[in-house]
């Protein structure tokens, strides 16, 4: 019974100190900027178009060098051009990670190319 009277007041103490503190701190103002700034807005762009058929047209696999990933390009590149032979895939490695843009390769995919399957890993 003792120990439990002790706690209690022991508790009481610490709130009432907790709280003085909370009276004198709600006083003091301090103006905080968001570091995030104002995000623009998203601009949605839709997909493109699916083609009617795959006959005739090149297609892009283009890999982004995820960790370990250039054998499945290759399988899927092989497969691919198994199933569907009148088609032409054109493997080619992006420049720099996934994240980075490598605008050459995609104006050489729009003038040269019907569509593209880009790898972005596992």
């Amino acid at each position: 019974m003792k120990n439990c009277s002790r706690r209690l007041v022991s508790a009481v103490v610490f709130l009432s100190v907790l709280c003085s503190g909370v009276a004198s701190a709600a006083e003091d103002q301090i103006r905080v900027m968001n570091p995030r700034g104002i995000m623009p807005a998203i601009q949605q762009i839709p997909m493109a178009e699916r083609p009617g058929a795959l006959d005739g047209k090149t297609i892009y696999i283009v890999d982004t060098k995820f960790a370990n990933t250039k054998p499945f390009v290759n399988a899927l590149r092989d497969n691919l051009a198994a199933a569907y032979p009148k088609t032409t895939w054109i493997g080619v490695d992006k420049v720099g990670g996934y994240m980075q843009d490598d605008p050459n390769l995609w104006a050489e995919i729009k003038a040269k190319g019907d569509g593209a399957i880009v790898l972005l890993g596992h």
